[in-house]
């Protein structure tokens, strides 16, 4: 529940929902880089400086999703550099991924998504996210 908690404060403070703004305003460096086609993206901590680098190839839609995981390697888990976001982190069982992918899950999907009686395919499709981070919102209400 504290990081839904810690979305809900970041979206209110900062008046968005899209991780590109809320990094920008938390002085966190985003770049784009040509990456290995399973790197997605990685977070690393240097310095007292952050930053989020994401692999160009991917869709935009994509990247703003790896933003969003990645932010939340950001601000939960601050000074601990992760090595990369693969195709497999929406299967990890590590904790940071886990909680990161929730992060992302509670940023991009709105909570309103859950009231209209929508299967997790349509909120994916809405929100265009992957169903495992809606199914990852929604345990929560079901």
């Amino acid at each position: 529940m504290w990081i839904k908690e810690k979305t809900n404060q970041l979206k209110k403070r900062y008046n968005t929902e899209c991780p590109y703004e809320i990094a920008s305003y938390l002085k966190i460096h985003v770049m784009k880089h040509d990456l290995h086609p399973d790197i997605n993206g990685y977070y690393k901590y240097d310095r007292r400086n952050q930053y989020i680098v994401i692999n160009h190839n991917l869709g935009l839609n994509q990247q703003r999703i790896v933003c969003a995981h990645e932010l939340g390697h950001a601000v939960l888990h601050p000074k601990v550099n992760t090595p990369f976001m693969n195709n497999n982190t929406y299967l990890s069982v590590s904790k940071i991924e886990l909680e990161a992918n929730r992060f992302a899950a509670e940023l991009l999907i709105p909570d309103g998504s859950f009231e209209e009686n929508e299967t997790i395919y349509d909120i994916a499709s809405i929100h265009n996210v992957p169903i495992e981070l809606v199914e990852l919102k929604c345990r929560k209400f079901f």
